[in-house]
């Protein structure tokens, strides 16, 4: 089979044992004459269609974060306990699958994963169609939200694919923009839901569901028509072993529970805290829904810049100062809680929505850099240059998808802490006094094992 050299287009085919087409055997992003002369341009366009599918697949993830909005306890008799294990179980779901959606872009190749995940938004999709209707069981109902939770598998996948394209000094920025426009599906369809709401009222929850539905199609004929496979993305045997093996593997995983789970937890749970909170302000459906895209928003839209400031000063020192802001803005919805204030409030988790972004793509910047970091000491000790690469590259492939999948169930221990918290007291300050612990200690590790000076991989 051909091979390309530095200045010729990769080679596309059919590899030995693969199915589907649009392979590139030969893939060297580290080459610089070979990124300017064709790898920036592929790359770019797989970017791009894994941007629109993972987006599309966030909103699916969160489509009951909305659907709960439009279930009035008056007419389905559902409280608010009720909603937010509603809202607990997809999110439950879409941890537990990010693991395996991982390692199907090296069994199946990125792009044919791609358009199967893509496809497969469908049965939540058009499941909850059939089935939403007063009168419905609410057993039927968790059914149903718990296979939305397939929309989050599809952040797994589309990180591993777009971490193999890009080199090591555009990772950051890559894998943010590529993390950031995907988390942007979380508050686009919050915002369809409150379009849906303000015309034609919260009787039709379907008509989110009518919107949504072609643009699936879109996205997995989009990634069939011009996505790629990469070759040396494929054949990584016992990756994940030995990626358990890896202390630094539930480090960052223990880290992005901290700023992904928190985004996710709090973009499924913000329109229920409001509504419980401040009963009086959010008495109906329409005011909850004016304001909880907001935050989503906002954190999908900076985390690319916390790739950015990672690349330029340092994944850890980002993470460590992010997660302080983190714990500060806990403390102000904690305040503004204990004097009924919504002001304060909304700030304080505008706060969190903001940082958890930053910090979600200074954390997954972190990952190749250590996994580098390992490959040039490998390389000082005698490794051979490409085996290293080679090592370093399946290492940060499979701990992509081993914190993405721990990281996801942070959401769910956000979800089960409001919860919890509302059942026991009436508010969320238990849960907000979780919060900044957990912050606390986050701020405590990264520091101890990235950043005290003397250690080896002080500011990665």
């Amino acid at each position: 089979m051909a091979t390309a050299t530095p200045t010729t287009a990769p080679t596309t085919a059919p590899a030995t044992g693969r199915t589907g087409g649009r392979w590139i055997d030969d893939w060297r992003p580290e080459d610089p004459a070979f990124w300017k002369s064709t790898g920036r341009r592929v790359a770019r366009r797989n970017l791009f269609f894994s941007v629109f599918s993972e987006h599309i697949g966030f909103s699916i993830w969160s489509l009951w974060s909305v659907m709960v909005l439009f279930l009035p306890e008056a007419v389905f008799g559902i409280d608010p306990a009720g909603k937010f294990l509603l809202t607990t179980l997809p999110t439950a779901l879409g941890a537990f699958v990010r693991l395996p959606y991982t390692f199907a872009v090296a069994r199946f190749g990125g792009r044919n994963w791609t358009i199967l995940s893509a496809a497969l938004l469908l049965v939540p999709t058009i499941a909850t169609a059939v089935v939403l209707e007063p009168g419905v069981s609410f057993t039927t109902l968790l059914v149903v939200s718990c296979l939305a939770g397939v929309g989050g598998g599809n952040f797994a996948s589309s990180m591993t694919n777009i971490n193999a394209f890009y080199p090591q000094h555009l990772k950051g920025w890559a894998l943010g923009l590529n993390a950031g426009g995907g988390n942007l599906g979380v508050p686009v369809i919050q915002l369809i839901g409150l379009l849906v709401l303000a015309t034609a009222g919260a009787e039709h929850p379907r008509l989110v569901l009518l919107v949504y539905i072609p643009f699936i199609v879109v996205a997995a004929v989009g990634a069939a028509l011009l996505m790629d496979n990469l070759r040396t993305a494929t054949n990584q045997p016992r990756a994940i072993r030995d990626a358990l093996r890896e202390p630094h593997t539930w480090i960052m995983s223990f880290l992005y529970i901290g700023t992904f789970g928190s985004f996710i937890g709090f973009g499924f749970a913000f329109g229920q805290v409001l509504q419980n909170q401040f009963t009086e302000d959010f008495a109906t459906p329409l005011a909850a829904a004016s304001l909880t895209w907001l935050g989503p928003l906002l954190g999908s839209l900076i985390r690319p810049l916390g790739g950015s400031l990672a690349d330029r000063f340092g994944g850890a020192w980002i993470t460590f100062w992010n997660f302080v802001a983190m714990a500060v803005g806990a403390g102000v919805v904690l305040a503004a809680s204990l004097v009924e204030s919504l002001p304060l409030f909304l700030v304080g988790f505008v706060l969190l929505f903001v940082f958890s972004g930053i910090g979600n793509g200074s954390t997954y910047k972190m990952i190749p850099a250590i996994f580098r970091a390992k490959a040039m000491d490998a390389v000082a000790a005698g490794t051979e240059s490409a085996a290293a690469d080679k090592q370093a590259l399946r290492l940060s492939g499979a701990l992509i998808g081993i914190a993405g999948a721990v990281g996801a169930f942070g959401g769910v221990l956000v979800n089960l802490a409001f919860r919890q918290s509302f059942l026991s007291t009436g508010s969320g300050d238990g849960a907000y006094l979780a919060f900044i612990a957990f912050y606390a200690v986050c701020v405590a590790v990264t520091w101890v094992v990235y950043l005290r000076p003397g250690t080896r991989l002080a500011g990665v």
